[in-house]
């Protein structure tokens, strides 16, 4: 089932088309990814979601039905450009944002004296916002943001400024909304983290969406049946060994251990590999080499064409 969905969406500034026609499907109870180059569309994306701008064509389905002003009551949204009233105490003005959302004087103080003591913030509640650091800025932001339990969650670049321990507590954190049941769409420039965190991604490039699906899927279309080898050094070539079709792309040296690279030829299995070889070395591992998110990005960003693409469901 999709929590949210884009059909068609575009939308022009001037001589700049922002979308082309993106079409996105955000599945409920996930983390989805929304991946590209600076300046590809996403940011207007999400202003659309948000329903700060209005698309020029397309329309946006949540929960099965046009969206509407009223679902934004049901959106959280942690901006990548941070802002807080700096003048202002931190309780007071996190109250504040949190009645926004709807919530009673009340509710908000006692949810949010759960958070600050979670993110260990508890003895800044009053200070002034322009005490804080900039990680410490951004913990109130994310506190405010999901505060309300919003069915969707949106954060843009939500690592940004944190040291590793903050940002995987705050992983911690996007894990456990998640398994709370709420849907969450995550823009980022780290691979690593989309790796770690997300179910599904879209990929967008000169404002079209130009890979989408489940990430499980798109590493496996883009396998290249590519394995490291590791085996006791010896002093022949270990091409003499393999069919001119195994192609040798890499050797390195470690001691009495060598590993080599090795892309087979269509068709061909790690036992056929094998077989090959262990009549003549003494192999100590083997181990398909999967394209990581990152490798995956930059090559479908490089090689795009107008016209391509890439769906994995």
């Amino acid at each position: 089932m999709e929590l949210l969905s884009a059909v068609n969406i575009s939308k022009q500034y001037a001589a700049h088309k922002a979308l082309d026609r993106v079409t996105i499907r955000i599945p409920d109870n996930s983390i989805f990814g929304l991946l590209g180059p600076n300046g590809a569309g996403k940011t207007t994306f999400i202003r659309i979601i948000n329903q700060i701008i209005a698309p020029d064509e397309g329309e946006i389905f949540f929960n099965g039905k046009p969206l509407t002003p009223d679902d934004i009551a049901r959106i959280g949204y942690l901006p990548e450009e941070r802002g807080l009233y700096k003048k202002m105490n931190v309780g007071e003005q996190a109250i504040y944002l949190a009645r926004l959302k709807g919530l009673s004087k009340a509710e908000a103080e006692k949810r949010l004296r759960f958070w600050f003591s979670n993110f260990e913030i508890m003895g800044w509640w009053n200070r002034k916002v322009e005490e804080l650091s900039k990680g410490m800025q951004q913990k109130v932001q994310f506190i405010v943001t999901i505060l309300h339990e919003p069915r969707l969650l949106i954060f843009d670049e939500p690592f940004s400024g944190f040291d590793p321990i903050n940002v995987n507590l705050l992983k911690e954190e996007i894990l456990n909304l998640k398994k709370n049941g709420a849907t969450i769409i995550f823009s980022t420039h780290n691979m690593a983290s989309v790796e770690e965190l997300c179910d599904h991604i879209a990929l967008i490039n000169h404002s079209r969406t130009i890979l989408d699906g489940n990430v499980r899927e798109i590493k496996k279309r883009f396998k290249t049946n590519t394995f490291e080898i590791r085996y006791n050094s010896f002093d022949g070539d270990l091409k003499t060994f393999l069919p001119p079709d195994f192609e040798l792309t890499g050797t390195e040296t470690e001691g009495e251990l060598r590993t080599a690279t090795i892309r087979l030829p269509k068709g061909s299995t790690p036992n056929d590999l094998l077989n090959r070889l262990i009549p003549y070395i003494s192999v100590h591992g083997l181990n398909e080499i999967i394209p990581s998110m990152n490798d995956i990005f930059i090559r479908t960003v490089t090689e795009e064409s107008p016209t391509d693409t890439i769906h994995a469901n």
